[in-house]
């Protein structure tokens, strides 16, 4: 008994002996972690916050958060009052024009207007959006820089409805030069007025013309040219329309005066449209002539077949009136006479006198055979009675 309680003793003795060790040796590791940390704390603070040594470095920061982007601190956007144009207070700005046509969608009568597709770019040079370059390349810009800049502030005059495309982002684009030269394009949809003379429809030539002007500077704040005359101006080989035959596209300048603002230069863009006429020869002016043709048919036809003849005068007369009710309904309600009014009443005229031929023609054969009747009526009968004989 003695024996095993002595060792049960040395037991305890040797496990809260190895406790002991144990626990200062991490007591030690302890302390000699953080005696390293805060050497190397000690370290980046002197090294400016950069961490020697180790796998982890400091995050680098966001420049997409930032408020103002490389390219606009290169422009200097924020250094400068955009709201003013370029040079204000000296000379007029210079802005040159030119334009690419697209498509020449609709020509309307009806409507006295037109739809046209083009591609509208300016030029001119503003020194406050000029940058350092040591390759002399320019810098292409969307919509977004647009709105931050001055811009010259075009419209076009007798609109009724345009519009930037914007599939699938907004059709505009601006390159700024390292000299300050600006070249800003967009891609727009006019429909604008033109005024149409249909004395001669369907043999007519008509000339439009798109007017663009600044809406805001007179021709001393702003002027306005064509940059290369009439270069200037390019079209589409593959624009063609139904109706018309686009013989000429030609530009030009002119001075417009409103007289509570003053004088603005405004560039003109006209094309001459001259309509094919086939389509009318064989919608209008063949089915009109035919019927003319077919009105004199009834002159053959024996005067007494009533029941033949008057149908077919009633027929054309009818069909006459269709052909130039649907003629009109395609056409603006103008107060004058147009060349084709005057084919088609004429031919309506022939084809009505047809039908008053045959009224006239029976009226007066009635009225012959009734003076026949009355006359045969007065003369005695000389039926079964000889001659009388000399005796």
């Amino acid at each position: 008994m003695q024996v095993d309680a002595v060792l049960a003793v040395l037991c305890v003795w040797c496990l809260s002996g190895a406790t002991g060790k144990l626990t200062q040796a991490r007591g030690h590791r302890l302390e000699t972690y953080k005696q390293s940390r805060s050497r190397r704390e000690a370290r980046m603070d002197e090294g400016g916050g950069r961490k020697t040594g180790g796998p982890i470095y400091k995050r680098s920061p966001d420049m997409t958060k930032s408020p103002m982007t490389k390219s606009e601190q290169l422009l200097r956007i924020d250094d400068h009052d955009f709201t003013m144009r370029p040079a204000f207070g000296g000379p007029p700005i210079p802005v040159g024009v030119d334009v690419q046509v697209e498509s020449l969608d609709t020509i309307s009568e009806v409507d006295m207007d037109f739809t046209m597709t083009l591609y509208l770019r300016h030029y001119w040079k503003d020194e406050r959006l000029s940058f350092p370059s040591t390759n002399n390349q320019s810098m292409t810009f969307d919509s977004r820089l647009v709105k931050k800049i001055w811009v010259p502030d075009m419209f076009f005059v007798h609109s009724k409805r345009s519009f930037i495309h914007d599939t699938t982002t907004d059709n505009v684009m601006l390159r700024v030069y390292p000299d300050g030269n600006v070249l800003y394009s967009l891609r727009v949809t006019v429909t604008a007025m033109c005024n149409m003379d249909l004395s001669r429809f369907p043999l007519d030539t008509q000339t439009c013309s798109l007017e663009i002007e600044s809406y805001a500077y007179t021709d001393d704040d702003l002027m306005l040219y064509w940059k290369k005359g009439n270069e200037s101006l390019n079209t589409d080989d593959r624009i063609s329309l139904s109706q018309f035959l686009i013989q000429k596209f030609h530009t030009t300048t002119k001075l417009a005066f409103y007289s509570s603002t003053g004088w603005y230069n405004r560039l003109y863009i006209h094309f001459t449209l001259r309509r094919h006429i086939f389509f009318f020869l064989l919608q209008t002016y063949f089915p009109a002539t035919l019927m003319v043709m077919l009105s004199w048919v009834s002159f053959w036809i024996d005067r007494r077949a009533v029941p033949a003849r008057v149908p077919l005068g009633i027929t054309t007369v009818l069909t006459m009136s269709t052909i130039i009710t649907g003629v009109n309904a395609s056409m603006p309600r103008v107060s004058y006479i147009k060349a084709v009014d005057i084919y088609l009443w004429v031919s309506f005229v022939f084809v009505f006198l047809s039908v008053i031929e045959y009224a006239a023609v029976n009226y007066l054969s009635t009225v012959q055979e009734r003076k026949e009747r009355k006359l045969r009526e007065r003369l005695p009968c000389t039926c079964g009675i000889g001659n009388p004989t000399r005796s």
